[in-house]
């Protein structure tokens, strides 16, 4: 049997099963990076060791760069004890051809990964804190999904009052590591987040900005950390796109059967579902705001796009995010949840989905869609619809794409909507969309039958996942009964009114009105929301 430890990687087995081996230097790149770090990851999640960390491992197999990366867990601890220490920090990353095929290698340019908290590991914390004053340090990468931005938390609002020593929200730890940093040395950083999220480069320099402000008033801080952070750090925007679903059985059960032990996938205490391989797709694409105070690795040279400004990201941002990927995801996703398809290669699959899809795309999305320059969004779209989402070797479930999507519908259609500016009102697929995620919202299928919230489920058909915003969704919708249509009243103005969620407010473009239509449609009796859908996608 083959265990995924750096001292069994000399094992020929390894190649006879066809795994890629680390074509570099272990122990001297650990010393180099150890030494001087380049490049901090915070936050090390599945799309981290299925694109991210294989884009620089390939900058170090070609002599390009000589150190490798560290990742910093600040939420879970069991990321790091149950995954990265008992396997040396190694990964195995599974890419999933639509053919079938299965491309594998082994992860192994992350020279340490630690927890870092100030209570629960002072050690780790201390650790994080040097690795941040290190004047090599060029990046500091982030991948912490939307919430992670959220500066109206619970948790955020605690940070501000409570200052940075003790930090217990993401943005605040990170706050603090550069606030140690600007003690220290005063020298420069990027903090460049790659969530799959609109104008993220934005939302983490909003955030770590207010906390600093927020800190300087209460004389927790010096202020003159505000000015490092105008002058000195720089907040790159960036697009980034490689669907990567949650470990898979069938990816353990197909690494097993090569005789490969320990490839069980966990649940953490706090829900993180993570495994010692990723599990991930064969099209990936990476694009970044070129704004690096203190230098960069040449990240072109494995594949990356680079833009001059912040606007250039956003187009092609624009196009994934708002039009060609994202909000054909999240129809799929909504819609799939109601009509019980376990898997999104299962709801694309049936023909009523992929006709709303399509009239989705082609109808409404592509054609307010700006060509960024160096991807072609026809392509792009084609790619999505008739390679990507289809593609039966990847596991995707809709219970993980439909997560936190009040966090999402804005950009995923509300751009679009503003974009078609007066001719918004007669927009139909979108509001479909939107009317069946106000369904989705009152926990019962299609059948008639209960979905029970349960974000720790193992089972890959649990269908309502959990939001941020949930319970107070789920409040506006709780008089609504199925059967019943006109037991949803004026249920969903607060909804589709909130311009904080949308962007615009659904009534003053004419589409409030509609979706309250389509939705009573949809709540009309078992078997409505097909019947909705077969109505008006003109299927």
């Amino acid at each position: 049997m083959l265990y995924l430890k750096e001292s069994e990687l000399k094992n020929s087995l390894w190649r006879d099963v066809g795994i890629a081996l680390p074509k570099f230097d272990m122990p001297q790149t650990r010393l180099d990076t150890l030494s001087s770090p380049e490049w901090i990851h915070i936050a090390p999640s599945n799309i981290y060791r299925a694109m991210v960390a294989p884009i620089q491992q390939h900058l170090i197999e070609s002599g390009i760069a000589k150190t490798g990366m560290i990742a910093i867990e600040t939420h879970d601890s069991q990321v790091i004890d149950n995954i990265y220490y008992p396997h040396d920090n190694l990964s195995i990353r599974v890419v999933m051809y639509p053919d079938g095929r299965n491309d594998l290698m082994i992860v192994g340019n992350i020279m340490e990964a630690i927890f870092a908290d100030r209570n629960d590991s002072p050690e780790g914390w201390e650790k994080a804190l040097g690795y941040f004053s290190s004047d090599s340090l060029q990046m500091v990468s982030i991948t912490c999904t939307e919430k992670g931005y959220n500066t109206e938390s619970e948790q955020f609002m605690t940070d501000i009052e409570d200052g940075p020593a003790s930090p217990g929200h993401i943005m605040a730890k990170i706050s603090a590591f550069a606030y140690s940093r600007y003690m220290k040395s005063g020298a420069p950083i990027a903090f460049v987040s790659m969530d799959n999220c609109s104008e993220n480069g934005y939302m983490f320099r909003r955030a770590v900005t207010r906390l600093a402000e927020e800190w300087a008033k209460r004389g927790f801080i010096n202020k003159g950390f505000l000015r490092y952070l105008d002058e000195k750090v720089s907040f790159p925007w960036t697009m980034i796109d490689r669907i990567t679903p949650r470990p898979s059985e069938k990816a353990k059960d197909m690494l097993e059967k090569m005789g490969i032990s320990g490839m069980d996938i966990i649940t953490t205490r706090k829900g993180t579902v993570i495994a010692p391989f990723v599990n991930t797709e064969h099209v990936s694409y990476l694009v970044i705001q070129d704004d690096f105070p203190n230098g960069r690795q040449a990240l072109e040279k494995a594949g990356v796009i680079f833009c001059d400004s912040s606007d250039d990201v956003a187009k092609y941002e624009r196009m994934k995010v708002g039009a060609c990927l994202n909000p054909n995801q999240t129809t799929l996703c909504i819609f799939g949840c109601l009509l019980n398809h376990r898997h999104i290669y299962d709801a694309i699959s049936d023909p009523l989905l992929k006709e709303l899809l399509y009239r989705l795309s082609y109808e409404e999305s592509l054609p307010v869609v700006e060509y960024p320059g160096k991807i072609d969004p026809g392509e792009f779209l084609r790619e999505v619809l008739e390679e990507r989402l289809p593609n039966t070797n990847i596991p995707d479930t809709p219970a993980r794409i439909i997560t936190d999507t009040s966090q999402k519908v804005g950009v995923r259609y509300g751009d679009t909507i503003i974009a078609h500016g007066s001719n918004a009102k007669n927009l139909k697929y979108i509001p479909l969309a939107i009317a069946g995620w106000c369904r989705y919202l009152m926990g019962i299928d299609d059948n008639g039958e209960e979905m029970n919230y349960n974000p720790t489920a193992k089972a890959p058909w649990n269908r309502w996942s959990p939001d941020p915003n949930l319970e107070n969704l789920v409040q506006y919708i709780s008089p609504v009964r199925l059967g019943n249509p006109q037991s949803a009243g004026d249920c969903l103005k607060p909804v589709l009114s909130d311009k904080a969620m949308f962007g615009v407010d659904l009534y003053e473009v004419g589409l409030g009105q509609k979706i309250e239509c389509l939705f009573r449609e949809m709540i009309a009796g078992v078997g409505s929301v097909r019947a909705t859908l077969m109505k008006h996608a003109n299927y």
